[in-house]
């Protein structure tokens, strides 16, 4: 009688630690805090109490009928604290949704009530060039061939310290091995402390707060197998950096992201741009910082539209002498974006302008020319189809247009040569179709149109995930 005594009081301590029981035991509501979870522990202590003595008395004076509907209630007690706790364990179904800036996917582990959450993503390409494939090299090499790639594996992880303080991560595996020009990167990895709605803080490698693709670059919710060119060359992404900051909602429908972070490396400047100035977080030089924020706003009134900007603003010179002399080399990127799902239909629009101070002593210093200005935007256009031909489906297939118009170097310092083959301008259509919201199978055209110089067109075939 000793063990269901023990057995009883366990399953009356595991229920009262995992959620609130009724009259009956049955789970009603699961604690939303530690406090509320150490206020039912406390309340349920004294039922422990009362019924473990009625069950003592009930055993010693032997009363079969008592003692056998005490077991009942308490094998079924034991039944539901197990079923909640395999339930808390594995959840029975996982809702992909974006939090705090960050892809649905990356986005787990505020959903998780405490502890480890793992999740991920990754994509794969087969890509044909069309024509204009620039010929061959030195050792009879197409300079542009078709080829195939696993591009990215992604690994999510993250933990839930208590419920002010998690730590999450995003760790990416490319072009499959390091063996092959691959790599092994930390896109981001940063621990979130919540204080209030209003104003929480983020320290770590912090993703840069631009753009659509910077935060959120999971295959399934962006079209086309590649992300947008204005987003890469334009807006580097992806784009982080070591920092901290801070994020939260100031009204219904208006968040914010703000961050201090190391400055760029204006040494890797070129004139493609600012891309390759990135430190992601390697051994960053730290002479110069600089300033990040974002502001979006989705009102209520309407549905569906997000409507926001950004803007970037530092040193990149890391007390570097160039040809001999200190250079602040003032980096400034803005942006402006709009959003808007409507039923099946979903538009993207997104625009950024940049400037880049010294930059006739820079391309002197980088014997290259390196532009004082950059823009460039793009537009696109999608909608899902396939309700109109299967009204009850739960997949998706939409055909999209997208438009982008961008030039690294848009201005140039005096007597330094323009390059016009940096004056681009792409055409792109294709398919998004998913079978489940989970996996996309992607489909596109791309169509590209220098100023100077010729860049082969594309076809892109490729599937997507996450997890």
């Amino acid at each position: 009688m000793k063990s269901r005594t023990t057995k009883l009081a366990a399953a009356v301590t595991l229920l009262a630690a995992n959620a609130q029981v009724s009259a009956v035991g049955i789970p009603t509501e699961k604690p939303q805090t530690m406090e509320d979870m150490w206020k039912i522990i406390q309340a349920q202590q004294q039922q422990i109490d009362s019924m473990t003595k009625k069950l003592e008395t009930v055993a010693e004076k032997k009363v079969a009928g008592d003692v056998s509907q005490i077991e009942r209630k308490t094998d079924v007690l034991t039944e539901e604290v197990e079923k909640l706790r395999t339930q808390l364990v594995v959840p029975e179904k996982t809702e992909y949704k974006s939090a705090y800036g960050l892809g649905p996917a990356a986005s787990k582990v505020y959903q998780v009530g405490k502890g480890l959450s793992i999740g991920g993503y990754g994509e794969a390409n087969y890509q044909a060039r069309v024509d204009d494939q620039g010929g061959r090299d030195a050792d009879g090499n197409l300079v542009n061939p078709d080829n195939a790639d696993f591009e990215r594996l992604v690994i999510y992880a993250g933990y839930k310290f208590t419920d002010n303080i998690l730590f999450n991560s995003e760790i990416e595996f490319e072009h499959s091995s390091t063996g092959k020009g691959g790599e092994v990167s930390v896109e981001f990895a940063a621990l979130d402390f919540f204080i209030n709605d209003m104003a929480n803080v983020r320290a770590g490698m912090v993703l840069m707060p631009m753009g659509f693709i910077n935060q959120i670059h999971e295959p399934p919710f962006f079209f086309g197998n590649n992300r947008p060119e204005v987003e890469r060359r334009i807006i580097p992404s992806t784009w982080r950096e070591i920092g901290a900051g801070l994020f939260g909602e100031l009204a219904p429908g208006l968040t914010y992201t703000t961050y201090v972070v190391n400055g760029m490396n204006a040494d890797n400047f070129s004139s493609s741009g600012i891309r390759s100035g990135r430190q992601s977080g390697a051994q960053a030089k730290a002479e110069d910082l600089a300033y990040v924020g974002r502001l979006d706003y989705a009102p209520d009134y309407l549905p569906g539209v997000t409507i926001g900007g950004s803007a970037y603003i530092g040193n990149s010179g890391q007390n570097k002498l160039f040809n001999g002399h200190k250079l602040e080399v003032t980096t400034q990127l803005y942006e402006a974006h709009l959003q808007w799902k409507y039923r099946g239909l979903e538009f993207r629009t997104l625009g950024s302008f940049g400037r880049i101070g010294d930059a006739a002593a820079l391309s002197a210093a980088n014997k290259t020319t390196i532009g004082s200005e950059n823009y460039g935007w793009y537009s696109e256009l999608g909608y899902d189809i396939l309700p109109h031909i299967f009204p009850d489906s739960t997949q998706y297939l939409a055909p999209f247009f997208r438009y982008e118009k961008m030039d690294t170097l848009a201005s140039v310092p005096v007597g330094f040569v323009d390059d016009l083959s940096k004056d681009l301008e792409i055409f792109q259509i294709g398919l998004n179709y998913k079978p489940i919201p989970n996996v996309v199978i992607k489909a596109d055209y791309r169509n590209f149109n220098q100023k100077a110089g010729k860049a082969p067109d594309d076809f892109n075939l490729g599937v997507g995930f996450i997890f």
